[in-house]
């Protein structure tokens, strides 16, 4: 029998507010632009920018220097809670209407 590898299951999507809690870029906030789920990475607004070199094309005829953000591991940032502006741990919960929501560990508040 192989070994079945498994992705886990990430609970953070676009439009997030996110903080960042290691790395280069520490402490800085950000939302969410995309996960890439099968590296287990995260792109946030603004941080982590690394300076890319471009050649001059249609777009951009001088060419010259762009800053961008570069892909952040997901174990790095946490969820910033919507209701007290503190990182917290999401948890699932199933609603008033039956159907599974997201939560904050530390407020019990519904992450939209």
């Amino acid at each position: 029998m192989k070994n079945k590898v498994t992705t886990p299951k990430i609970k953070l999507r676009k439009g997030d507010l996110v903080k960042v809690i290691a790395g280069d870029s520490k402490g800085q906030q950000g939302t969410v632009l995309s996960v890439l789920i099968s590296k287990s990475r995260i792109l946030v607004e603004g941080v982590n920018l690394v300076s890319k070199h471009t050649k001059p094309n249609a777009a951009n005829p001088n060419g010259g220097i762009i800053k961008k953000e570069a892909a952040l591991h997901i174990s790095n940032v946490a969820l910033v809670d919507p209701k007290t502006g503190a990182t917290t741990r999401v948890g699932r919960k199933l609603n008033a209407d039956g159907k599974l929501v997201r939560v904050s560990k530390k407020s019990g508040e519904e992450i939209k």
